[in-house]
């Protein structure tokens, strides 16, 4: 979706000043500044870029030959061009799943290779293609191999091993992993719900509640005996704010009424402390258990020597 310029010196932004009070003039109650960065802002998922758009627009090349030749090209044509357009669908979602993988610190590995399975259906999009033009099987057998070894050093293979799960409990990890993939869907929902309310500053005030709560998730997918006490902020608290943001957007979206903005964003300001403090807790309780087991140790070492 669109969206409009703004900033500084844009049409319609607040001037820019202060008041001696800390505040920027002409900033209305309830309306916040441009968002400082978080620490957990990379762990927003990666778009998945060009290249794999690339492959998209690649298997329209496949089109003209197979209109404009014989009916055995216009079967393999329409078959390459299949071939390759499941193989550019595979490659993009294996490449979000690889983004998602290495921004978790506790991950699995994903169930289904797709960026493998992408470069051998470029492959063999790429033979079925060469059979156009070539009777016999060995150009196409080797533009076949080509393809797919391109395609595999291009965008790289699957992880095909678990990260960070050595001497962790695969039962405690998979619970985890599941409340994270919801909380996920929950942050997702906000994000996609605020957009109807066509209001930049807003938008990127849920940007910042997300690398918020974010932090949170990392904090307990480092140490998964966390998820207890964090799954009412992981689901309850969530689920309230996806909720509100969809009523909120909805409303705004009709009268743009500055009480509904300036309580949207308390009740962000207000969440993303309690998500904050929460991930400072949990840390806290993590060191006081560290603490803990490094005086046993020691004592124990005492009482050996």
């Amino acid at each position: 979706m669109a969206q409009r310029f703004g900033g500084k010196f844009s049409p319609n932004a607040p001037p820019s000043g202060n008041d001696g009070t800390g505040k920027s003039l002409g900033q209305s109650p309830g309306e916040t500044t441009a968002p400082t960065a978080h620490p957990f802002d990379a762990a927003q998922p990666a778009r998945a870029g060009t290249r794999s758009t690339l492959l998209f627009f690649a298997a329209l090349l496949f089109l003209p030959p197979a209109f404009t030749g014989t009916p055995r090209a216009l079967i393999l044509g329409l078959s390459a061009t299949a071939l390759m357009l499941l193989a550019a669908w595979l490659t993009r979602e294996g490449l979000r799943a690889h983004a998602a993988y290495d921004q978790r610190r506790v991950a699995r590995r994903p169930a289904i290779p797709r960026k493998i399975f992408g470069s051998v259906l470029t492959g063999l999009s790429l033979g079925v293609a060469g059979l156009m033009s070539h009777d016999g099987v060995l150009y196409p057998a080797l533009f076949a191999l080509a393809g797919a070894a391109l395609h595999l050093a291009s965008f790289g293979p699957d992880p095909l091993r678990d990260k960070g799960a050595e001497g962790i409990d695969h039962f405690q990890t998979d619970r985890v992993a599941r409340a994270v993939d919801e909380a996920e869907k929950h942050l997702s929902a906000m994000t996609d719900a605020v957009l109807r309310a066509s209001d930049r500053q807003v938008e990127a005030r849920v940007k910042r509640f997300c690398a918020a709560a974010r932090g949170l998730f990392r904090t307990v997918e480092k140490d998964p005996g966390d998820l207890t006490a964090a799954r009412k902020y992981l689901s309850i608290y969530l689920i309230g704010a996806r909720d509100a943001t969809v009523k909120f957007a909805d409303l705004y979206a009709q009268n743009r009424d500055p009480q509904a903005r300036a309580a949207y964003l308390a009740l962000l300001d207000d969440l993303e402390t309690t998500f904050a403090d929460r991930s400072k807790s949990l840390l806290a309780d993590n060191r006081t258990d560290l603490d803990v087991e490094i005086e046993v140790l020691r004592d124990r070492l005492k009482l050996e020597t």
